[in-house]
């Protein structure tokens, strides 16, 4: 062979071998992560743990795209996932609400979903029961909605003389009208009055609020919504401007000047939902794998906040709190 022809031959060769050390590398599975908010404001630290525990790492095993409706929007979430679905990730996970598993369950009913929120997952249609869910989805249930008759227990513990107590709900969020029954149904069992608030936005936030002193309520309940989770500053501070008891769903609220909190372990939970997702990875069914509960409650007290309303915090709640915020 010819010197000029050796070197033809071996330069190209030599452009090939990337080509095919490329078509050797293995492709890695792709977790779509759907929600609602900001990135900042998801819950991929509690994913990834709960990856870790099964072996994935993001980037070295498995690689994870992730799609955000915005703030309060829940009527692009179905689009999004369909985005997700058109990438053929392998596993589909939704969290923040049950409006966001619903979407993902919308899109698709092929691609396994794990979901992590605080519906009733039999409730909203996601699974045909909790130790079977039967189809394409499983995941976890903090169930914070069907907490609220607890909620409302603790609340009026903590604010024993409202006559009224405000219920605010987040209207585009599509299990609202269903928490408002229940919140019904349990004010109605313990003769208590209740005034609901619908808020899908800041000036909304605002506004109930002016209801609220309007109205005379003399406390108030946040719903379960994953944009109030965003917004929880503002609700801790209007609730302290307005001088009006709250409860929320979680510390997270606390930490930011909230009087209570009582529910799960939302880290925990969302690692959970987690390993899930990676014993799916490595071969098994959501319809195998029963929805997770929660078996611990956290309950959250501010005493700054409760001395700067002027309240006095039961020494039974106290006893009860699980970590009491000074």
């Amino acid at each position: 062979m010819k010197r000029r022809q050796f070197i033809s031959v071996l330069g190209g060769a030599a452009a090939a071998w990337p080509l095919a050390l490329r078509a050797q590398q293995p492709v890695l599975p792709v977790i779509g992560y759907l929600n609602i908010g900001s990135p900042g404001a998801g819950v991929t630290t509690g994913l990834r743990i709960g990856l870790g525990e099964q072996g994935f790492v993001e980037g070295r095993n498995v690689l994870i795209e992730s799609r955000f409706a915005p703030t309060g929007q829940y009527d692009r979430l179905l689009a999004l996932a369909s985005e997700l679905v058109g990438l053929r990730v392998a596993v589909l996970f939704a969290t923040g609400s049950a409006g966001v598993a619903r979407a993902a369950k919308a899109a698709t009913a092929t691609i396994p979903i794990v979901f992590a929120n605080g519906g009733d997952p039999v409730k909203v249609g996601l699974v045909a029961s909790m130790n079977r869910p039967g189809g394409n989805a499983t995941g976890v249930s903090y169930y914070t909605s069907v907490l609220i008759p607890k909620r409302l227990e603790l609340l009026r513990e903590l604010a024993p003389q409202a006559q009224t107590i405000g219920f605010l709900v987040n209207p585009t969020n599509p299990v609202s009208e269903g928490d408002v029954e229940d919140m019904e149904d349990a004010a109605r069992s313990v003769g208590q009055q209740i005034l609901v608030l619908r808020a899908k936005n800041e000036t909304e936030i605002d506004t109930a609020f002016a209801a609220i002193s309007q109205h005379r309520a003399d406390a108030l309940l946040v719903d379960v919504d994953a944009y109030f989770n965003t917004r929880r500053d503002q609700l801790a501070a209007l609730a302290a401007r307005y001088r009006v008891p709250a409860s929320y769903n979680n510390r997270r609220y606390v930490e930011a000047g909230g009087l209570m909190s009582y529910g799960p372990n939302l880290d925990d939970a969302n690692r959970q939902a987690g390993v899930y997702v990676g014993r799916i990875l490595k071969g098994e069914k959501p319809a195998d794998l029963p929805v997770m509960q929660p078996t611990k409650f956290q309950l959250v007290i501010n005493l700054k906040t409760a001395k700067a309303l002027g309240l006095r915090v039961p020494d039974k709640l106290l006893a009860l709190a699980d970590e009491v915020i000074e």
